[in-house]
């Protein structure tokens, strides 16, 4: 969505249930599902758990993925909390995953291009990063550090860069406001 800004720090978070949470899995609940890295080449160097995905347009099917199991019993009621702080309840989580850039590797610069990229919310929780990570939003620089929430403008063009020697993970997820959902259904 384009929030008129880069990113916008969205303050302090206690994710550390989530973090332990995702830490605690293996490589085979990181490589359950592959969908993200043979759809889109700037996701090739990546690892996902998905949780909640979507698909179709202007009708989005959203659905519980694999990593539901794993992550749902601390993810969600973080994700109600950064939804009901900053946001009007009652809409509708189109996306939801753990997304690994593995050391030494990089996004290449990209807008997210789904017609519901546009009308959803981009919430980044950073799980693990490193000094050596830079995510790029619209040509500028950015840490996002862990213990912080933030909305990312992922209309404008970003990328992301570890040159660390740990591998950077992301819990991010899109919300859907429940005005934006009526009009997506009505179009």
């Amino acid at each position: 969505m384009d929030i008129g800004t880069p990113i916008r720090d969205l303050g302090g978070i206690d994710a550390q249930p989530l973090i332990d949470q995702i830490l605690a899995l293996d490589d085979q609940s990181w490589n359950e599902n592959l969908s993200r890295q043979e759809m889109f080449d700037v996701h090739k160097k990546t690892s996902s758990l998905v949780m909640v995905f979507c698909d179709g347009w202007p009708e989005l099917t959203v659905s519980k993925e694999k990593a539901w199991d794993h992550l749902a019993e601390t993810a969600v009621p973080l994700m109600n909390e950064i939804i009901n702080k900053h946001y009007k309840p009652g809409g509708t989580i189109i996306r939801a995953m753990a997304a690994k850039l593995f050391a030494g590797e990089r996004i290449t610069p990209h807008t997210d291009k789904h017609p519901s990229f546009h009308i959803a919310h981009r919430i980044h929780i950073p799980i693990t990063t490193n000094d050596l990570v830079r995510f790029t939003i619209g040509g500028r620089p950015f840490h996002l550090e862990v213990g912080k929430v933030y909305e990312v403008n992922n209309q404008n063009t970003h990328s992301v860069m570890n040159r660390g020697k740990e591998d950077r993970i992301t819990f991010i997820f899109d919300y859907m406001p429940p005005d934006i959902r009526e009009k997506a259904s009505s179009a």
